[in-house]
């Protein structure tokens, strides 16, 4: 219960890693809110969670929509102790293949996403004076490009970037900013990623995948459940003196 009495907002939390981080968070005494762009999911996902959960809608990329879901939770919750950003996209290109359109899409969400819901929640939990963790959800993308991954890549740097700003920043109110960075993670949003891969590398379908888990040194690849415990570690007590860092939890995949 190392998050007893607790509140957490998580952004795009109706399924995959957002949705078990939840369910960990609710484990250790918290309570959540399902933050999503899709509500209707969020509603399912709160219900099937019980008691602790509420849905809260939200798109990342609409300011209006942004403080809306802060004053509920807010209201709620009578204050917000915890933000994981978790809401992000994919995508995957050539250099001479990449769209403007797809570009802004990708930054939209998961570097003003993830930058403007800081700044919302950092200034309730400025204006409650007790404090509170931030924690992003970076990636083993944002620490080196590649090839056909330029614009996620990129997003994922700057993720990481944010957290190093904000945490300097944020930690005089008593606010750590910190973030995770997975390597591959399996789950629904792998069928995207794979899908690709086969076009522009001209892989057979699942063949992708099946590479990238081979050559994890731990063997596979990572699963939501595997990121749970960084995630209430950086949340709670312990990680009290742990300001503006990116954790790796990939398996092996990056050596920092």
């Amino acid at each position: 219960m190392r998050l007893s009495g607790k509140s957490a907002l998580i952004t795009g939390a109706a399924r995959g890693i957002g949705l078990e981080f939840a369910r960990a968070y609710l484990r250790e005494g918290a309570r959540v809110a399902i933050c999503d762009i899709n509500l209707e999911a969020a509603r399912a996902a709160a219900a099937g969670l019980g008691q602790g959960a509420i849905a809260v809608a939200l798109d990342v990329t609409d300011q209006a929509s942004i403080d809306a879901c802060v004053a509920s939770v807010e209201s709620q919750f009578g204050g917000i102790d915890i933000l994981i950003n978790n809401a992000a996209l994919f995508t995957a290109a050539p250099i001479t293949d990449i769209t403007r359109a797809d570009h802004d899409r990708i930054m939209a969400v998961n570097v003003s996403g993830t930058l403007f819901m800081m700044q919302a929640v950092a200034r309730s939990m400025i204006a409650r004076g007790q404090g509170g963790r931030i924690i992003n959800m970076a990636s083993q993308a944002g620490r080196r490009g590649e090839a056909l991954v330029a614009v996620y890549c990129a997003s994922k740097a700057a993720v990481i970037s944010l957290t190093q700003s904000a945490g300097l920043n944020l930690i005089a109110h008593g606010i750590t900013v910190n973030a995770i960075a997975p390597g591959v993670v399996d789950g629904e949003h792998w069928d995207g990623v794979d899908a690709f891969f086969a076009k522009y590398e001209n892989k057979a379908p699942g063949q992708k995948k099946a590479e990238v888990g081979a050559a994890v040194p731990f063997g596979r690849m990572g699963t939501a459940a595997d990121l749970t415990g960084m995630a209430v570690f950086l949340a709670s007590r312990d990680a009290d003196y742990i300001v503006a860092q990116t954790y790796n939890v990939d398996g092996g995949n990056w050596l920092s």
